[in-house]
């Protein structure tokens, strides 16, 4: 009994065991659920707040997309509108000059049709005389064949040479009124080619002046460029062929000089040696070898820009320099390049006008004054011919040539280009204010002066100073003395009495120079 109350026990034990162990089953799993429903929600919840920033994100970066794309396509937008733009330009440019032309295709219809009326009035004129004509001849054969004798070859004959005598009477009437009207039209049509082309280049004309002004950073540099009892300035003046006037002016240095290309490298040198604060002679002499040296640099530009602005191409290096150097020479006070480029631009629009080559006219037109440039020791001649010359000489076409040869009429004008340079240069030189003759005469008289004093054995060079009132002559000091140099003074100054007027007096004087140089090694 004992032993199965022990066993009862035992199974009550065991299931009081189970049914806990049932119960904490229970327990611990709805807890564990209850974690997991928790885990899960929060996890819904971070997964639903990632998925709101990825939705955000993405649509900030299409926003952006959108956004770059909206501008390369205003972008794009914007170039097509200013390649229609361009493009509208040019269709109303090609329409306003088909229109010109097609204005100048009806003026010449009209011309045609005017004159093809004349013809058809003068033939009507010709056919009522000729039945006239007829009519007198039937009546004169039949009134010789009555009244005389005559038979119908010598009544033929006597009526032939009458009628002979009347078509030549009408026919002279004929020919000079119509030569009238030809010539009055001619010079109508060339008033307004002339007209035209004046209208279309507007080009600013000033007289060149003969001084220079270069500004100082201050006062105290133009002690500095006189130098120890005047050593740095008279080696200026040598070195350059210029006067340099330093007066009361604030900051400023007067270049007085008639030759431009003598003035520019001055200028350049002064400009030069105050920006590099070395002021002396051996300097000097540097300086405004280095400053001939970017004067070549800037003519070739100059030049280069002329023959770019007109449309030339392939024009020969040497007369691009030439043409370059116009910019440095005058006539009657107006500045040779830019006459130059008028011409050339006059020649192209007169050239159009009339149906030539416009090429060839403004080549012609920029080079017909490149023999002003070429000193008379390397080419004799006139201008005309001389460039006529080079232009030959490098290349250009014999159109061209003969244009430059014959605008002047020192040879005949054999082609239109001729005609048409001629015309150019005299509507460009002709223009108010376009040149002046004073001017002119003065460069001449300043250009004489030196003329006068290299002409003497052993000068060097002469320089034309003090707007002609003085001439310094600079002498080898190995081939004259000085008392030579003395003789040559009173010899230049007899010379220039007896050649030349002038106002008021010129100081001649003969400068000879004697320098002691030695390299230390």
């Amino acid at each position: 009994m004992e032993s199965l109350g022990g066993v009862f026990i035992f199974i009550f034990v065991g299931i009081g065991c189970i049914i806990a162990g049932f119960f904490l089953n229970y327990f611990l799993t709805s807890r564990r659920s209850k974690e997991a429903q928790k885990n899960a929600t929060d996890i819904r919840e971070l997964a639903r707040r990632e998925s709101e920033a990825i939705r955000k994100e993405a649509e900030l970066q299409a926003k952006d997309v959108l956004l770059k794309m909206r501008q390369e396509f205003e972008a794009q937008t914007k170039d097509r509108r200013e390649e229609l733009g361009t493009a509208e330009k040019r269709i109303l440019s090609r329409e306003e000059n088909l229109d010109k032309r097609v204005d100048l295709l009806e003026k010449k219809e009209k011309d045609l049709a005017a004159r093809l009326d004349v013809l058809r009035e003068a033939e009507a004129r010709i056919k009522e005389k000729t039945e006239q004509l007829e009519k007198v001849l039937a009546e004169e054969k039949h009134r010789l064949q009555s009244v005389a004798n005559l038979s119908t070859e010598e009544a033929k004959k006597i009526l032939l040479a009458r009628i002979e005598d009347e078509l030549a009477s009408e026919k002279a009437l004929r020919i000079r009124h119509m030569n009238e009207q030809i010539k009055e039209e001619s010079d109508k049509k060339a008033r307004e080619l002339i007209t035209i082309a004046i209208q279309r280049c507007a080009s600013d004309h000033t007289a060149e002046t003969t001084i220079s002004v270069v500004p100082l950073p201050s006062d105290e540099m133009k002690g500095r460029i006189i130098g120890r009892e005047g050593r740095n300035i008279r080696a200026l003046e040598q070195a350059t062929g210029v006067d340099i006037i330093i007066d009361d002016t604030p900051e400023a240095v007067t270049i007085s000089g008639f030759d431009m290309m003598r003035r520019e490298i001055a200028r350049m040198a002064i400009e030069q040696l105050i920006a590099d604060g070395r002021i002396h002679p051996g300097r000097i002499e540097e300086v405004v070898e280095k400053a001939k040296e970017d004067l070549d640099k800037k003519i070739k530009e100059e030049g280069e820009r002329a023959v770019i602005e007109l449309g030339i191409h392939g024009m020969h290096p040497e007369l691009t320099k030439l043409i370059g150097r116009l910019r440095y020479r005058t006539s009657f006070g107006q500045n040779g390049l830019s006459h130059s480029i008028e011409v050339a631009k006059l020649m192209g629009i007169m050239a159009y006008q009339l149906g030539v080559d416009v090429k060839v006219a403004k080549r012609a037109g920029i080079l017909h004054d490149i023999g002003k440039v070429v000193s008379s020791d390397v080419e004799e001649g006139t201008h005309a011919i001389v460039g006529a010359r080079l232009a030959r000489k490098y290349g250009e076409s014999d159109e061209v040539a003969y244009a430059v040869e014959s605008h002047h009429g020192e040879v005949e004008m054999n082609t239109l280009y001729g005609i048409l340079v001629s015309a150019a240069d005299a509507i460009s030189a002709a223009r108010p204010g376009a040149r002046a003759e004073s001017m002119e005469t003065y460069i001449k008289r300043l250009e004489n002066l030196e003329k006068i004093s290299n002409s003497f054995k052993g000068v060097e060079k002469s320089y034309a100073l003090q707007a002609g009132r003085e001439i310094r002559v600079v002498v080898m000091p190995d081939k004259i003395n000085d008392d030579e140099a003395i003789v040559m003074a009173r010899d230049i100054r007899k010379k220039i009495e007896e050649e030349m007027e002038y106002p008021g007096h010129i100081k001649v004087m003969v400068v000879r120079e004697t320098r002691a140089v030695e390299y230390a090694k």
